[in-house]
Formats: structure tokens, sequence, C-alpha cells
């Protein structure tokens, strides 16, 4: 991918958090046994203030035939994600990540369906900052449902950014956006300045 910007042989949760600081991320490639790290010349945000709701979604969460966690399987949640095929969640990354979580850096959103497991969220938490890595779904839209409550607690606790990394078509129907790279700094650096909790 064009966005690499540098490889590397280890991962650990101090280089992952140096790296969002930076405005980069790392992904796991399993074939290579290495990391490697992008800085998209237009990243992907979800201005909090622009999230559309559908009326279906709204539906949705208006039935409530679920119930929503935080943090009470994080490392489930990012099995969910890999399992849905993303490759880059190696075991390597999910060894980070959850010494990250572990540390109070990282937190997942859960959604349950008759006690189980239908769909989650994950990212890392830095000052007002929220980078978002993966979503998932074992029942129809709970990945949606996941992503609905992960915008109302940022909302609600002066978050300044949701960063998912690119755009797609799959995300821009909940009002996510294209910036460029210099405008995305200005707004990372805004954002880590904030003092936000994820939880109480």
């Amino acid at each position: 991918m064009l966005d690499i910007v540098k490889v590397s042989a280890m991962l650990d949760p101090e280089q992952v958090e140096a790296g969002y600081r930076q405005g980069l991320f790392p992904m796991g490639d399993e074939g290579s046994r290495v990391f490697t790290w992008h800085r998209p010349r237009l990243r992907g945000v979800l201005p909090l203030e622009n999230f559309h709701l559908s009326r279906s979604l709204a539906r949705t969460l208006r039935n409530g035939r679920f119930e929503v966690t935080v943090d009470r399987a994080f490392e489930a949640v990012m099995d969910g994600c890999a399992a849905r095929n993303d490759v880059w969640i190696t075991a390597g990354v999910k060894r980070a990540y959850g010494q990250l979580h572990r540390a109070g850096k990282a937190h997942s959103v859960e959604v349950w369906v008759d006690g189980l497991l239908a769909g989650g969220t994950y990212g890392v938490h830095l000052g007002g900052a929220f980078f978002a890595e993966s979503k998932f779904h074992r029942v129809r839209d709970m990945s949606k449902v996941a992503l609905a409550h992960l915008v109302m607690r940022l909302k609600e606790r002066g978050f300044a950014l949701l960063d998912v990394q690119y755009w797609t078509p799959h995300l821009a129907q909940f009002g996510v956006v294209e910036i460029p790279a210099a405008a995305y700094r200005q707004r990372l650096k805004a954002a880590l300045a904030r003092d936000c909790r994820f939880t109480d």
C-alpha cells in the first residue's frame, strides 16, 4: 500500500501509542511476520456532530432487543473482528492491543443478543481522540449498534476526534469523510490536548 511509511519486526504498546500520537497506525502481516505502519494521504474521520443515523438503525436502537456493554469482552471483540477476514489483526496485534486495554488505553463496545456476543467494535483512546480499529457482527446490524453507542459515548464525554483510518462506501453512510493529512494533524493535536474519560 502506498501509505506505508515504515516496517517493524516487533510491536509493543508503547510503539502503538507513540504511533497514534504521530498520526500512524500499525497493521500485522501474518505472511511476512512484520508490522507495517500507515499514514494515509487522506484520512477517514467521523465528525461526531455529523453522525448519520438511518431510520432503520434508529428503529433497531429503539427496539432495544440487545444489551450493550463496555470493556466486558475486549479480546473476544478482537477475535470477532479478525474472523471477519481482517487478516491484519494478527497474534502480535492482538497481544499489543490487549496490553493497551489492560493499561486502560484501548476499549471495546460489545453488543449481546440472548446472552451471546452479537457484534462489537474496539479502538484506542488517547486524550480526546478515539482511534476505531474494526467492528464486526454475528447478528444483523449489531456492528452498527456498537458504532452508534460508541459515537454517543464519545459525544457525551467531550471527545473531539473519531478516527476510522480509511473512507469506504460502507462507512460513508454513517457520515465518515476524508480529510487531508495536514488537516488531520491539526485535529489530532487539538484532540490529544483534551482530557476525556472513556470509562468512569
